[in-house]
């Protein structure tokens, strides 16, 4: 499928490390927001609080690349950073396998500092390996390939989470993700003498704030500000958890704009491209990341789920089998939530997929369904990228042979409008399926994701490569985490979002409030792409 010859001979190890640590992060997403609504073996969260908890964790996981690509850039190098961080990851994934709400918290701060330092630090060495004067006019495509790998490891994983939390329960689903964190951390060892001439602690610059007085005017005042959100009398955002997050980002955000105004001129431009690029995609992931949350709502109360007869005993043999049976009886309704009256009654951990279907529809007292474990459809989205990958960098080489291949700015724009597309195709599921009281296609849902895929294909590789052909050398992790901080508040607005959702009668509602957040977004990209691509075509 790709050539590795013609890459840089670190590619496939960075390639095959990355998919393992994908592999162990998706594989815990998958599971996380389904584990903390499970009212036998999890913590029986309502929607809008697992919703709440899910949003903040991944904003955070995305918002500590901005240390960990700080100490990279000053202080520790890359290869040291990325191995603090899968430690810290993979020994965070194995602690949630403890069922104890406090043990959860601290699993969850290993995996959110842990990521600060894996994340922008791999993509930042990958991008060092192309400045190369052999290999510079293939930085996209490496990208491309980069990113397939982490699409292999989201794809695989979700098939093990399921047979995992079948037989064993959800703490060797946990146990798992750990054990592919690991593993990806090995493999990076063995990449060792293809990247260490790579991995160059950069010069200090005059103009670089000192690294004691970061700490001194971003991060701690950002715990003051995250402390003082979370304190107000009354949420602001939602709740009070979105408004300390939101609240803590004000002092990053405002290093950011200092550190461009601080710049030599000729750092100037291509710094405020980049800024201007983070502030829209945030909307982007605003509601791609709703993956973990909303669509997995979806997929889990709204889709046809039941495994045809014929091959209920082939899934059954693979431990990928979802067993509920409807018994009116045994659960009650509290808070709009089913609630299990027995615990001790496996069989009824899911009752929630009956919770939106009209009484006719109901099956008879006692009948076993047989579903496809929710988070298998986690799996859905890296298999598009796995298919479509090929074809959309085939369909850039075809332009750049004609002298058409649209530039990386516009190819984000793009991106954002394709995705917005995305959500019209669920507008139309919730109309179709008569806003969700008949089970809907599971084909509704892939449809869906076949279509922000691409949007994705056009937007998250392009913004990994665009960093690294614009940023300074000197701060090249320290933008790569500016792009993770909007990544990381977009996150935290997918959250937001994501807890409005019992709030919409008509589901079809909310999916086009996404599509018009997206639609703006890209018409923002579009209304700068003249001058974006002046810069971009000046400095790189």
């Amino acid at each position: 499928m790709f050539n590795f010859k013609k890459h840089p001979k670190a590619l496939p190890f960075l390639f095959l490390s990355e998919m393992w640590e994908r592999f162990g992060y998706y594989l815990m997403i998958g599971i996380f927001t389904l584990y903390l609504k499970d009212a036998v073996d999890g913590f029986g969260m309502t929607e809008s609080e697992a919703s709440d908890l899910y949003g903040t964790f991944i904003a955070f996981v995305f918002l500590t690349p901005f240390i960990g690509g700080l100490l990279a850039d000053r202080v520790l190098g890359y290869r040291l950073s990325i191995n603090i961080g899968g430690l810290m990851m993979g020994a965070g994934y194995c602690l949630m396998a403890v069922h104890d709400l406090n043990t959860l918290y601290i699993a969850m701060f290993l995996v959110i500092m842990g990521n600060g330092f894996f994340k922008p630090n791999i993509s930042s060495l990958l991008g060092n390996l192309y400045n190369n004067e052999q290999y510079k006019n293939q930085k996209d495509e490496g990208y491309n390939i980069f990113y397939m790998g982490i699409n292999i490891g989201a794809f695989v994983c979700n098939f093990f989470g399921a047979a995992l939390y079948n037989m064993l329960g959800w703490g060797a689903a946990f146990m798992a993700a750990g054990v592919g964190m690991f593993v990806g951390l090995a493999i990076f060892w063995f990449a060792t003498k293809h990247i260490k001439e790579v991995d160059v602690i950069k010069p200090k610059s005059p103009n670089d704030m000192p690294l004691l007085k970061i700490f001194g005017v971003v991060l701690f005042p950002a715990l003051a500000f995250g402390v003082i959100g979370y304190f107000l009398p009354e949420p602001i955002i939602g709740s009070h958890s979105t408004d300390a997050f939101l609240f803590g980002c004000i002092p990053v955000i405002f290093f950011y704009a200092n550190l461009l105004y601080r710049a030599p001129a000729e750092e100037k431009k291509p710094m405020a491209a980049m800024l201007a690029i983070f502030s829209v995609v945030i909307a982007f992931w605003a509601v791609f990341k709703q993956n973990g949350s909303t669509l997995n709502t979806w997929a889990d109360r709204y889709t046809d789920r039941e495994i045809p007869t014929a091959m209920v005993s082939t899934m059954s043999n693979l431990q990928l089998v979802d067993t509920i049976t409807y018994a009116k009886d045994s659960v009650v309704v509290m808070d709009n939530q089913f609630r299990v009256k027995d615990k001790k009654l496996k069989e009824f951990a899911f009752p929630s997929y009956f919770k939106n279907m009209p009484e006719e529809n109901l099956p008879k007292e006692g009948t076993n369904l047989y579903l496809f474990n929710t988070n298998l459809f986690q799996s859905v989205n890296p298999f598009w990228v796995i298919a479509l990958t090929p074809l959309i960098l085939a369909f850039f080489a075809f332009l750049r042979r004609k002298g058409k291949e649209p530039s990386t700015p516009a190819k984000i724009a793009i991106g954002l409008l394709i995705s917005a597309l995305s959500c019209l195709v669920m507008v139309w599921a919730v109309e179709y399926n008569d806003n969700g009281t008949i089970k809907a296609s599971s084909w509704w849902f892939i449809s869906s994701y076949a279509v922000i895929t691409i949007g994705e294909l056009f937007l998250s590789p392009m913004g990994l490569s665009l960093v690294s052909k614009l940023s300074p050398p000197r701060i090249t992790a320290l933008m790569m985490g500016g792009w993770f901080l909007a990544t990381s508040i977009g996150n935290k607005l997918s959250g937001v979002l994501s807890s409005l959702w019992d709030g919409y009668s008509d589901k079809a509602d909310f999916f086009w409030v996404n599509a018009a957040f997206l639609t703006f977004a890209s018409l923002m990209m579009f209304f700068m792409l003249k001058w974006l691509n002046k810069i971009f075509k000046e400095y790189t």
